[in-house]
């Protein structure tokens, strides 16, 4: 039997045990409740860097929404968006009547020329490059509280609230016009391109839901104005513009719907009289409009960035027909036009190559021609491509020498075999002393170059006596026969011309086979 202590009490004992228990649980609850207050922290956290990020996202969304991604312009839909809530802004200034005198607004398009040949040569990421410049420019050349946006490709728009009236406009635009003139360094290559710029006032040009429209049309006229300037709206640019999309849409369809064919034009010895080649003009025979004038659907074509399909449709197509013209015994030699985009580009060279070998000609029948302005454009692209071209052993022309600002010295070192007068020389030369020393100077300079000479647009008797009396390798023009089918060149060669067509030696044959020695 055990014995308990003589101090030993229960109550004590008992309440004690009561006070450690209470303790320990007063302890447990206040540890769960640190851990639930840790949790709660951790939640709250966790909710708090959730929120962060769903903010982020939207902010990242609506970037994506409404800003272009490659400059960080404002893009078309919000473009947009402050555009009308510009306009109604301005509608109620000029509801309230409240007198203010600057309550107008505008847009201006812009849109770069000589983009797409830029992009196509040397690269989607030099392309890139160049509008983010181009972006920046037209930022820096805008005011302050203007808008400016890319709309897509090459595209931009701005939008100018608070303007007195179409002048203010264009002293915005010809800042423009000019800050896209120089010259861009891209990987430290000096890049040229410039632009085109057309502006719509509200309310003077309409209203402001056409305002953007009306804008894209005045650009498209300053575009047929040869680009590097500006027009302001006028109501005959509307219907002007819908009928450039209208070709635009047909032209696409033209070549397979078999409407494009070559046009033959015959260059003739100016010592012998043989027929010495023909030059290939393109044309489209459309079947509602009929005949529609090259100096309407090229401009297109390099607008909607045609042109090199147009191209490479003539490349192929001259070089058939001399096929076929071979298996009928005749050898002729046709000069094709090249334009400064086929020249950025790449790859006509070989499409050049591709074709001449798809076909069976001999590359000496082959001559390209190409402007002397376009061939100064972009200098190291016309030396790329003539040099690939002479390389294949295509014959190779400076077509409308003296129009451009060209040097001598980078005539000399190109591999051309001929320099083409300018038709506005030569319907000068009669009247004009001026219009014959220049021809003559030109004579005597691509002779001492060791070049022949070809004058375009001969179109009277006089004219070619004093171009063989300067000595005028070889002439062209109305006097000896208008551009015409395959087939009615071969007529008129074979004697049926029309009866005020000069004479001739039909011994074409023989005259080409001698100078190409087939």
């Amino acid at each position: 039997m055990a014995f308990l202590p003589s101090s030993y009490n229960p109550w004590v004992v008992t309440t004690s045990l009561l006070i450690a228990s209470f303790a320990s649980y007063v302890a447990l609850d206040l540890a769960k409740h640190a851990r639930m207050q840790r949790r709660t922290a951790l939640l709250a956290g966790a909710l708090e860097a959730a929120n962060a990020q769903l903010h982020s996202v939207n902010e990242e969304l609506k970037q994506q929404a409404f800003l272009d991604p490659l400059t960080g312009l404002p893009n078309r839909a919000l473009f947009e968006d402050r555009l009308m809530h510009a306009a109604a802004r301005s509608e109620r200034a000029a509801r309230d009547g409240t007198g203010r005198s600057i309550d107008k607004l505008a847009v201006l398009f812009i849109d770069l020329d000589g983009f797409k040949p830029v992009n196509d040569s040397l690269g989607h990421s030099a392309g890139d490059q160049v509008l983010k410049q181009a972006a920046d420019r037209l930022c820096q050349a805008a005011r302050k509280s203007d808008t400016v946006a890319r709309i897509g490709g090459d595209e931009f728009v701005l939008l100018m609230e608070d303007v007195a009236g179409a002048e203010d406009c264009e002293v915005v635009a010809r800042r423009l016009v000019e800050a896209l003139a120089t010259p861009f360094d891209i990987a430290g290559r000096q890049v040229e391109i410039s632009g085109s710029v057309g502006v719509a006032v509200y309310p003077d040009h309409g209203l402001a839901d056409k305002l953007v429209s009306h804008a894209d049309a005045a650009m498209y006229a300053a575009k047929r104005a040869g680009g590097n300037t500006h027009k302001l709206f006028a109501s005959h640019m509307d219907a002007g513009a819908f009928e450039q999309l209208s070709l635009q849409n047909e032209l696409r369809h033209a070549v397979e719907g078999g409407q494009l064919q070559l046009h033959y034009q015959p260059k003739v010895c100016g010592k012998t009289g043989h027929i010495r080649g023909v030059e290939a003009l393109l044309r489209w025979r459309h079947p509602e409009r009929g005949m529609v004038s090259p100096a309407i659907f090229i401009p297109i074509a390099e607008r909607f960035g045609m042109i090199t399909g147009l191209g490479d449709w003539v490349i192929d197509e001259a070089c058939r027909q001399m096929q076929a013209w071979a298996d009928d015994g005749v050898r002729m030699r046709v000069a094709i036009n090249l334009s400064v985009h086929q020249l950025r580009g790449e790859q006509v060279v070989r499409r050049i190559e591709e074709a001449l070998a798809r076909h069976h000609v001999q590359p000496s029948q082959l001559l390209c021609e190409i402007t002397e302005s376009a061939s100064m454009e972009d200098i190291r692209a016309t030396q790329r491509a003539f040099d690939g071209l002479a390389r294949l052993g295509v014959y190779l022309s400076i077509d409308d020498f003296g129009t451009g600002y060209s040097s001598l010295s980078y005539l000399r070192q190109l591999p051309a075999q001929q320099l083409k007068i300018d038709r506005s020389f030569v319907g000068d030369i009669e009247a004009s002393d001026d219009a014959r020393a220049i021809v003559d100077a030109v004579i005597h300079l691509a002779h001492s170059l060791g070049l022949t000479v070809v004058a375009e647009g001969v179109e009277t008797a006089g004219q070619r006596d004093i171009l063989l009396a300067l000595g005028c390798d070889e002439l062209q023009g109305y006097y000896f026969a208008k551009p015409m089918p395959a087939d009615a060149l071969m007529a008129w060669m074979h004697g049926h011309k029309p009866q005020d067509a000069p004479e001739f030696s039909p011994s074409v044959v023989l005259a080409l086979a001698d100078e190409l020695q087939i």
